[in-house]
């Protein structure tokens, strides 16, 4: 054997058992794919990634997703080994309360992650919305003999990713857009939990990704380093996305479990262990051995990494000699910061009882940002017509328009999710996914990562409520509001009128350590005089006080979100006709309100004051925090209908009258 092939035996070996090890020590976790992806995993990393470890936020770095997230050790011992800020015993305290190596990898917490995956797909789908990322900031900022932005997404996927729909959405679109810079390695090892992957994914996977578009390569032997290595250099010349699959064998070493689901997601055993390692020529004792050989070989990452960053950081310096105000915006978008004077020049909407649906003044309100704010871009499920985020003095992203900020993501929620929280990730934007409310369920898990990953995406969800009308109950959200209101770190904002649209969409551009969901109506909506009602400012402390209408003390305060303002407006009018004093509370956000302190919470709500009603067109759940246990919940906790949405209204008690009777009897007359 060569002195080369027994360097990188003895590295790959060292991958292999400081995952096993950590696997074992901590009794739980999923040995397989580290096992089998060792050597494709080294080859990568030694090899082609472009990273510097002292630095994980350097912004030209290749990217490295593991998708297959539950493989969380390979990343470990890969981030342990090349010198990222991961002492070994972190790596010892795999899974374990507190430590930096959860079981599955997690933005922001472990240095050298770049995404939370684990979810199966997620990852997937996150590396192409990086290459779009990547693609367009080439395309704005890079100049003749300066590439600023030049770097790959790679990631390994697994045939749990690849049977995932989410990846099907992606990949389609990634073929389309000749996403380039996008080179997966296929974990080809034919496992699932449930055994072989021929109970349940035959098809021919190569002719699948040709289809769309990509160019395909098979490494027949997953050992053979080699050919791996000249895999990934064909990848990188390609101008089209590039899957490699690898024949690999899952837990490859383990004595009887070796190419069987047992090795998927179970601690091998110490005598397993034990005869995987005698089997490759590895000690067994003592657990977590680094020889130091292969840490030497891996830690050349940090030299390597180190005169990488050196060599970018001179040809920006050069770069902002010949081009300065471009190296100053890619300065800033990379920072992370905002321009000055980003919120000037915003629509400002006089009265309007006719008024206009919250979508459309969505519309009005994001073109005037992205005249402000160069790295918004963002596109829509193959609704920008209707959901009215289109960018009007843009073009659209494409293979020949790069530059392009509108995206066409197709009839895909799910991929498109996933694209906008890979493009978050990436940095350097500020991406926004748009479609119907009712298909928010579509993107579920995407929401639920964006927010766990405290990403500044930004949702767009209009047709929010049976105010769609005539489409019918399919098509009309009654419980997706209490759904988005459920998630942890999930900031949802249902405005009244265009003016709070316009305080919204400054809360989720300057919200960029957690998602944005923006509920917006397809029915037009009085736009409130503010010479008479409090200015829409308020909606960013979640509730605020309208208006306190009658004379004296209130007796009743009425609350409602969104498009349900304005009826509480009109009925609290009737009241105080009627001698009534009343406080009127717009409540677009239960989020920020609950955020307030406790002073201000109850200079809205009068604790003393227990009869409250609250309206909105959806399931009641939760209102009972904020109604408290004499309050009323005007809402619905069944289906709509299909109808024109002033009958779905008037049928279902959303009216004046209603609302009217519902105070009468919460006062008792």
């Amino acid at each position: 054997m060569s002195e080369n092939k027994r360097i990188q035996e003895l590295c790959i070996n060292t991958i292999r058992f400081l995952a096993a090890d950590a696997v074992e020590q901590a009794k739980s976790g999923h040995p397989g794919l580290p096992m089998g992806a060792a050597p494709m995993a080294y080859v990568l990393w030694t090899k082609h990634l472009r990273h510097n470890p002292a630095n994980p936020a350097w912004p030209d770095r290749d990217r490295f997703i593991l998708s297959g997230g539950h493989g969380s050790m390979l990343l470990y011992a890969l981030l342990h080994l090349t010198g990222y800020n991961l002492p070994l015993d972190e790596l010892k305290r795999f899974r374990q309360w507190g430590s930096l190596t959860p079981g599955h990898p997690e933005y922001g917490l472990t240095p050298g992650v770049e995404t939370t995956t684990g979810p199966l797909g997620q990852g997937f789908g996150n590396g192409v919305g990086m290459a779009m990322a990547e693609s367009h900031l080439a395309k704005v900022f890079n100049r003749p003999g300066f590439e600023l932005v030049n770097h790959f997404i790679y990631a390994i996927v697994t045939d749990g990713d690849l049977m995932e729909g989410v990846s099907s959405e992606a990949a389609s679109l990634a073929g389309t857009l000749k996403l380039g810079r996008l080179i997966y390695l296929y974990d080809d090892n034919h496992i699932s939990i449930e055994g072989s992957t021929n109970v349940a994914f035959t098809e021919d996977r190569g002719k699948r990704f040709e289809a769309y578009g990509w160019h395909v390569q098979k490494v027949a032997d997953g050992l053979d380093v080699d050919a791996i290595d000249r895999a990934i250099q064909l990848a990188k010349l390609d101008p089209r996305p590039s899957i490699i699959m690898v024949r690999n064998i899952i837990g490859y070493g383990l004595p009887t479990r070796a190419g069987t689901a047992k090795a998927h997601g179970e601690p091998p055993g110490d005598a397993e262990l034990a005869g995987a390692k005698e089997k490759l020529g590895w000690p067994v004792e003592p657990r977590f051995l680094i020889p130091d050989e292969a840490l030497d070989h891996f830690r050349q990452a940090l030299a390597r990494g180190a005169e990488w960053e050196k060599d970018w950081q001179g040809l920006l310096k050069s770069y902002g000699s010949e081009y300065p105000e471009l190296a100053a915006e890619l300065k800033r978008r990379f920072a992370g910061q905002l321009p000055e004077k980003w919120e000037s020049d915003l629509p400002e909407f006089p009265a309007d009882e006719k008024g206009m649906a919250t979508r459309a003044s969505s519309g009005k309100v994001l073109n005037a940002l992205a005249a402000k704010l160069p790295e918004l871009m963002g596109g829509s499920a193959d609704l920008a017509p209707s959901t009215n985020t289109w960018l009007n003095d843009f073009p659209a992203f494409s293979p020949e328009t790069p530059e392009g900020r509108n995206f066409h993501f197709g009839v895909r929620e799910h991929g498109m999710g996933s694209m906008v929280n890979g493009m978050f990730y990436h940095g350097g934007v500020i991406p926004f996914g748009a479609t119907f409310m009712v298909f928010s369920d579509y993107m579920r898990p995407t929401l639920r990562i964006s927010a766990l990953s405290h990403l500044g995406s930004i949702w767009v969800y209009t047709h929010d409520s049976i105010g769609v009308g005539e489409d019918g109950p399919t098509h009309q959200p009654v419980e997706q509001l209490a759904a988005l209101r459920s998630i942890p770190n999930m900031l949802a904002l249902r405005p009244a009128d265009a003016n709070e649209v316009r305080e919204a969409w400054k809360v989720a551009i300057q919200n960029r350590h957690r998602p944005t969901s923006l509920v917006l109506t397809r029915q037009n909506l009085p736009t409130l005089d503010r010479s008479i009602y409090a200015a829409a400012e308020g909606l960013r402390r979640g509730a605020y006080v309208l208006a306190d209408l009658g004379k004296g003390q209130p007796q009743v305060i009425l609350m409602a979100s969104g498009s349900e303002v304005s009826l509480i407006v009109a009925a609290g009018k009737k009241l105080a006709e009627e001698g009534l004093a009343l406080r009127l509370v717009s409540f677009p956000s239960w989020e920020l309100f609950a955020e307030q302190d406790q002073a201000y919470r109850d200079s809205v709500l009068l604790p003393a004051l227990e009869q409250r009603l609250a309206v909105e067109a959806g399931i009641t759940m939760g209102w009972q925090r904020w109604v408290g246990s004499k309050g009323r919940i005007l809402g619905l906790d069944h289906f709509g209908a299909s109808a024109p949405a002033s009958e779905i209204f008037e049928h279902f008690g959303f009216t004046v009258e209603n609302i009217e009777k519902i105070v009468h009897e919460m006062l008792g007359k």
